[in-house]
């Protein structure tokens, strides 16, 4: 595949687009074209002030960076590929979801030879960070990136858009034009919320990990509902408020509840606010707040399913384990495909069509539900 030098537009003189390359930055910035390459990979061959003066030069002509891809194919690649998760790197060691996209991803016989970075996200830019983390962290480390599940808004998004980085995105966000891998998030949830809501359940509460990353946790708004930027809890809750009202039961009769983040912790601390309001059934948007549940209704001496249903979504190990009613979805199949789609886009020798695969999901009934007040 030829290596091709990304450009970008930077204004119209008679018809036809004026490019800026690397070298018109080194011109602009008055330094070498190495100098300019030493800032962009944040090299000690430059000094902190010199690399700001040549970015800021840069940005003002409308210069990206350099292409990860031509730069790497002109190398002969780095031989590896990213997964970007987001938080703390020892989420992606503790959660079982992303466990499982691991192992489908490890499972592509053609990356046996390919290492396999982890790049934990912040969760917003820091002030003073001039590029962001997700910059200096994939700035030509990778030949491709495997995307799992960040906010809306996070810097990553442009800068994997700018750079031409070849990317596959499972579950969120959808971007325009990069590989996309994913479940019907909505159809799957209405599942969970119409299994509840058909064994007779009216008072309802609603467990999801976090609608913003902010820290914030408690009972939802309607405000706090609108403003996510978590594309598959807000799909997921989105579906939930929508089946209940199907059923006549509304918003305000839901007891929301968010808790902050995607621990045992937080999980259980989310129930318990739950079930002190006296619901009878919990639908979790992720088994692991599902199996949080269970945990703190178990601690608080209620039983299940006599006493309190509880439904989850992924069907983790763990949730066949105890029993977990749940939706399943093909987690290691979801990271098997979008390698193989990764690896298409850097082995193909032209740019490829963006694919989109969207697995289908089943509903999983187990014994943790049950008709409310069953004996």
């Amino acid at each position: 595949m030829a290596a091709r030098l990304q450009v970008i537009p930077r204004q119209v003189e008679k018809g036809r687009f004026l490019m800026v390359s690397m070298k018109d930055v080194a011109k602009a910035a008055g330094v070498s074209q190495p100098a300019v390459s030493y800032a962009y990979s944040g090299s000690s061959k430059v000094s902190a002030s010199q690399r700001e003066h040549i970015l800021s030069v840069a940005a003002s002509l409308g210069y990206p960076g350099p292409n990860v891809r031509g730069r790497s194919l002109r190398s002969g690649r780095v031989g590896a590929i990213g997964l970007v998760v987001m938080d703390q790197l020892s989420y992606a060691f503790d959660d079982p979801w992303a466990m499982s996209l691991l192992k489908g991803i490890t499972k592509v016989n053609e990356l046996s030879n390919v290492a396999l970075t982890l790049f934990p996200m912040r969760s917003k830019k820091l002030e003073g960070d001039v590029d962001g983390d997700s910059n200096l962290a994939v700035r030509g480390l990778v030949d491709g990136l495997i995307i799992s599940t960040l906010p809306d808004d996070h810097t990553i998004v442009q800068f994997i858009i700018k750079r031409n980085i070849p990317a596959v995105v499972i579950d969120s966000p959808r971007l325009e034009g990069i590989h996309y891998v994913g479940i019907d998030d909505r159809q799957a949830a209405i599942d969970q919320m119409e299994h509840i809501i058909g064994l007779g359940h009216r008072k309802i509460g609603v467990l999801v990990e976090r609608l913003l990353p902010d820290g914030k946790k408690g009972v939802v708004s309607r405000a706090r509902f609108k403003a996510s930027t978590e594309m598959i809890v807000r799909e997921r809750l989105t579906a939930y408020v929508d089946a209940a009202q199907n059923y006549g039961i509304g918003f305000d009769e839901l007891v929301i509840v968010e808790a902050g983040g995607f621990t045992d912790a937080l999980g259980r601390e989310a129930a318990l606010t739950l079930l002190e309001r006296g619901v009878s059934a919990i639908v979790a948007s992720s088994d692991v707040m599902a199996l949080a549940s269970l945990s703190q209704a178990k601690e608080m001496g209620m039983s299940v399913p006599e006493q309190l249903s509880v439904i989850g979504f992924d069907d983790i190990p763990e949730a066949g384990i105890r029993e977990l009613t749940t939706i399943r979805q093909p987690l290691i199949e979801k990271g098997e495909w979008a390698a193989r789609l990764l690896l298409e886009e850097l082995e193909s020798r032209e740019p490829i069509e963006p694919k989109v695969k969207i697995f289908e999901t089943a509903l999983v009934i187990r014994s943790s539900t049950g008709k409310p007040g069953k004996v």
